[in-house]
């Protein structure tokens, strides 16, 4: 019999056990949680704001729905949504405090106050009831969760009937030539900028590889239909560099 400390999963090339990997991820993101938002802009070169609006197209949140934005750290998500649906409701979930602390300090959450929840927890074990929220996201978040499936089953648990999942998420670029000029750029360049803007080298080396972990567009649409949900399809973002998942609790 296979004890549950045998099975083992990827924290980026590295091979680990699962129960590791919760507590690994935990400490990259403590580690780089002041600095994230301006690495986010430099590392893409802002690029990442155009996909959360892709993003907010694509969902046309409606006035009064309740959105959980799992992994949500510093709020991104959250803030866009509630001002694309001009009254609603967010829940920010995140494995690490440190993270939903800096989104705490933004401007937006002080004007949003009345209509944000921050909540530490875990993707794979949340801590809501079933058939609570209207719409859910995951934001960059999905890759580094133990078993992506349990947090995915989870999202259909949590989600009303004709709730909306929304996952966006780095992917792969089908052009092999394109995909070796972005390798190159990943591994070269966004480690160092990690060292020089948030001091830590390795938290931004863990985060390129495990771009290079998550499966394909195709293999990860499987995925999603597979936890039950219907209509799931997807649309590549910057040539496939990221991927927004859709699907709907029918």
């Amino acid at each position: 019999m296979t004890n549950d400390t045998d099975k083992t999963t990827h924290f980026g090339f590295e091979t680990v056990r699962e129960d590791e990997k919760a507590g690994r991820v935990q400490g990259v993101f403590s580690s780089v949680a002041s600095k994230y938002d301006i690495m986010n802009d430099v590392m893409s070169g802002g690029v990442h704001r155009i996909w959360k609006d892709a993003m907010m197209d694509w969902l046309a949140p409606r006035p009064g729905q309740r959105l959980l934005d799992v992994a949500g750290g510093t709020g991104d998500v959250s803030f866009r949504f509630l001002k694309r649906a001009g009254r609603g409701h967010a829940t920010v979930l995140d494995l690490t405090e440190s993270m939903l602390v800096e989104g705490r300090k933004r401007a937006e959450a002080a004007q949003m106050s009345d209509s944000l929840d921050w909540v530490v927890g875990d993707a794979m074990a949340l801590p809501f009831d079933a058939n609570t929220f209207d719409v859910y996201t995951i934001s960059f978040g999905i890759r580094n969760v133990t078993r992506p499936q349990d947090a995915l089953a989870e999202a259909y648990r949590v989600l009303k009937p004709g709730g909306r999942l929304m996952v966006l998420e780095f992917s792969q670029i089908p052009n092999p030539m394109m995909q070796a000029a972005y390798d190159a750029y990943s591994f070269n360049v966004i480690p160092r900028m990690g060292q020089l803007i948030a001091g830590d080298r390795d938290s931004y080396q863990y985060l390129v590889e495990s771009i290079r972990q998550f499966p394909d567009q195709d293999t990860f649409l499987g995925t999603v239909r597979d936890a039950g949900f219907g209509n799931a399809k997807y649309r590549n973002l910057t040539m496939g560099v990221a991927a927004l998942h859709s699907g709907w609790k029918l």
